[in-house]
């Protein structure tokens, strides 16, 4: 299997074993903020790393718990991995208890994109960087006041910009 699979003997045996998504202990964010959002996919795979390329630009979901900033308590804004557009503050995180970054609201709604998702059996809302379209994670109806929202984010489609 390639790099950033890991195999899992599950019993113990060696008979039964699993493969599963190598997480990282943080995600190597390259420092660079996308100028042009019109990307071929070889481009994005070249700019982000093989993590962020497979959350943001193919739709994928990190392991709960494994992110980078689902337990991120420093203020700042978080930014859009691939293109740097600000999506959500600090001020609107909180905890949710499922493992993913969760915000009860984006800083600019005009920022956030939304559409239908009925992947994995279930219909969801998928929200994405309304500037380059990078898949961000979805949004649930059982959010804090006062919106009542969640926006479940993974980190590989996020970067941090610490508050001086």
């Amino acid at each position: 299997m390639g790099v950033n699979w890991e195999k899992i003997d599950i019993l113990g045996h060696g008979r039964y074993s699993v493969f599963r998504y190598r997480s990282r202990p943080q995600i190597k964010v390259k420092d660079m903020v996308v100028k042009s959002q019109k990307r071929t996919e070889e481009e994005w795979r070249q700019l982000l790393t093989p993590e962020q390329f497979q959350v943001a630009r193919k739709k994928g979901t990190e392991m709960p718990f494994t992110g980078l900033y689902w337990n991120n308590h420093e203020h700042g804004v978080y930014q859009c991995a691939c293109c740097g557009s600000d999506l959500f503050n600090s001020d609107t995180k909180f905890d949710s208890g499922t493992g993913w970054a969760s915000f009860w609201a984006p800083i600019d709604e005009k920022n956030i994109k939304t559409q239908t998702d009925n992947s994995m059996f279930m219909r969801r809302t998928e929200i994405m960087c309304k500037t380059c379209d990078a898949h961000l994670g979805h949004i649930f109806d059982d959010g804090p006041k006062p919106t009542g929202l969640r926006y479940c984010v993974n980190s590989a489609s996020l970067k941090f910009s610490k508050s001086k």
